[in-house]
């Protein structure tokens, strides 16, 4: 079972990434976990991406797409995989299509997990950090005993920049325009499955494993 996971930031993707990894056994793969891994490795994919890295560059489509085809190609992935963070544009969905076919391999269902803008900055503009000790808080889901006050250490709460109203409006433009036409790109394959990102997540997590389980 190879997959395709997607969803805005604050959708909660990550979390239902590690409970599908727990309940099918089957490896997540982020671009940035790949690349690091290939950087430390030393494969020679990893070098050129290093050299770019190290320049403050991006890392060009056919690298990425190279590490990701060596990535598909270790034992771990036989029984399938959940690709998380890639492909992002429509040229990398198609050099995706083109890596899978010389492999033998194709692409079960993209989970496009759908939550609107509102719900997402309500979920992200109410995060709060402890300036001491890291712990995480939300001031209407998961809030502090005392406002403004951690629980474990009593360090003051603040809001980190990537959490403010405009960080995550221009988060968001960039999601909606990098991610549309990926998402258009597997509906056209009638791949793309559509689950509802609200409520909790035992109810989301069922809804991707319905339609997972359903074929």
């Amino acid at each position: 079972m190879n997959l395709i996971l997607v969803g805005p930031p604050g959708s909660g993707k990550g979390t239902q990434a590690k409970m599908l990894i727990d309940k099918y056994g089957i490896p997540q793969i982020s671009t940035g976990d790949i690349l690091r891994e290939a950087v430390k490795e030393g494969s020679p994919l990893g070098m050129k991406a290093k050299a770019l890295m190290d320049k403050g560059s991006l890392v060009s489509d056919d690298i990425v797409i190279g590490i990701i085809e060596d990535r598909l190609g270790k034992p771990d992935c036989k029984g399938g995989f959940i690709l998380d963070g890639f492909p992002r544009t429509v040229a990398q969905s198609e050099a995706l299509d083109n890596i899978l076919v010389r492999m033998g391999l194709k692409i079960d269902h993209l989970i496009n997990i759908e939550v609107d803008d509102g719900e997402l900055m309500k979920r992200l503009t109410g995060r709060r950090t402890c300036r001491q000790c890291g712990q995480g808080y939300h001031v209407m889901f998961d809030p502090p005993k005392n406002e403004g006050v951690c629980n474990e250490c009593n360090g003051e709460l603040y809001q980190r920049d990537d959490d403010k109203e405009d960080t995550i409006k221009s988060r968001l433009k960039v999601y909606h325009d990098q991610t549309a036409p990926v998402v258009g790109h597997y509906q056209a394959k009638k791949l793309c499955r559509t689950v509802n990102g609200v409520g909790k997540m035992d109810e989301i997590f069922k809804r991707i494993t319905d339609i997972i389980d359903r074929v």
